[in-house]
């Protein structure tokens, strides 16, 4: 079967939603933060790791497995559940976010036809189309795949957003008609950028289209500020239906997440908790941390007190400050495993706070403690 979205709840206060997504590996619950596994991996960790942490949906990047080991070989070994041995939901993108940046010139790589760009591997020339992007996420048998859109940059301006926009609606139809796995959700992409009325023109004519699920694309770029990322979910929101499952992708700071939640979004996934536990930084309550610091040389406490996961119930800030220090890659495994495990807690706890009609005070309250410097 396709996935099947059902709304449980909305807060009486704001537009925060409880639900759930039904699946071919079991019904997970939203608000949901999702663990990106770029090359059918969540870097470090192993599967089981990821499921202890109280993972949902998983991401997987269609470029980067379409590169290596190919789609053709994925399918051959039982499709990305038994190659990757995670028996949970996966979504995989596009591929789109990581052509674009491979792509030097804009004007004359993005085509009509798809996006000509040079392999970050060996240099070579490939060519990504709307309907090979649909053809690989089909061999790669994710639960959720989605519509190859153009990912603009954040300061591209008024008109080439609109052209952007056009474009992405015409691959959307493209990518629909060849998609041809029944037991895949297809999604679509709303784009924008900080425009309503774009917003508003790409929602509605995307739904039209009568996706499994939408999400709102064009917020995670360089150089966007928060204020757009917020219009951004502002502006789309309201033209999604009720229905089908809100997604806004490449979002895993805390804040932005909770912001995310407040305006009706219900999953969010990205590489952050990994990327900056390999820095040596972790997420608490207060704020992120950074165990490279000196002060914590000596310091026997846990990450954070009271957290559940593996590292803060095994370790002390001491000993990752020491694996950190000499390079050890079993620091950013355990700080990985915590920094995605706070998030998923972050979100258990917005799902009771939703359940309580009190989202605005739970984050009133997050807020409060927690300091970005």
């Amino acid at each position: 079967m396709k996935i099947k979205y059902n709304l449980i709840k909305t807060d009486k206060n704001c537009k925060a939603r409880l639900g759930n997504i039904e699946t071919n590996y079991g019904t997970v619950e939203t608000p949901m933060f999702m663990p990106v596994g770029t090359r059918a991996t969540v870097k470090s960790l192993s599967p089981e790791e990821v499921l202890e942490c109280g993972s949902g949906i998983i991401l997987a990047n269609t470029y980067h497995l379409w590169l290596r080991p190919g789609e053709d070989i994925v399918k051959k070994c039982g499709g990305l559940h038994k190659f990757m041995n995670w028996n949970g939901p996966i979504l995989t993108d596009s591929g789109g976010f990581q052509v674009f940046s491979l792509a030097k010139n804009k004007k004359k790589d993005i085509t009509e036809e798809g996006v000509h760009f040079k392999s970050h591997i060996d240099g070579s020339k490939l060519l990504l189309t709307p309907e090979k992007s649909i053809e690989i996420q089909n061999k790669l048998d994710s639960d959720i795949a989605m519509s190859f859109d153009e990912c603009p940059p954040a300061s591209a301006d008024y008109e080439y957003l609109k052209n952007s926009v056009e474009r992405t609606l015409r691959w959307a139809e493209r990518g629909k008609k060849v998609h041809k796995n029944p037991n895949q959700a297809l999604f679509g992409i709303v784009q924008g950028g900080p425009h309503e009325d774009l917003r508003k023109f790409s929602a509605e004519e995307t739904v039209k289209m009568n996706f499994d699920g939408y999400s709102i694309g064009g917020v995670a770029n360089d150089g966007e500020s928060k204020e757009d990322m917020y219009k951004a979910i502002d502006y789309s929101i309201p033209y999604l239906p009720e229905d089908k499952v809100r997604y806004l992708m490449g979002v895993g700071d805390p804040i932005d997440i909770l912001e995310g939640i407040m305006r009706g979004v219900d999953i969010f996934d990205c590489v952050l908790p990994t990327r900056i536990a390999r820095h040596g930084q972790a997420f608490t309550h207060t704020g992120k941390i950074n165990l490279n610091n000196s002060k914590y040389k000596e310091d026997l406490s846990s990450v954070e007190d009271g957290c559940d996961c593996y590292c803060c119930k095994n370790y002390t800030k001491a000993y990752i400050r020491h694996l950190i220090s000499v390079d050890e890659t079993f620091g950013g495994r355990l700080l990985s495993i915590h920094n995605i495990r706070f998030l998923i807690r972050l979100t258990e706890e917005v799902r009771q706070a939703i359940k309580d009609d009190r989202f605005l005070d739970y984050k009133r309250e997050f807020l409060n403690k927690y300091k970005t410097k």
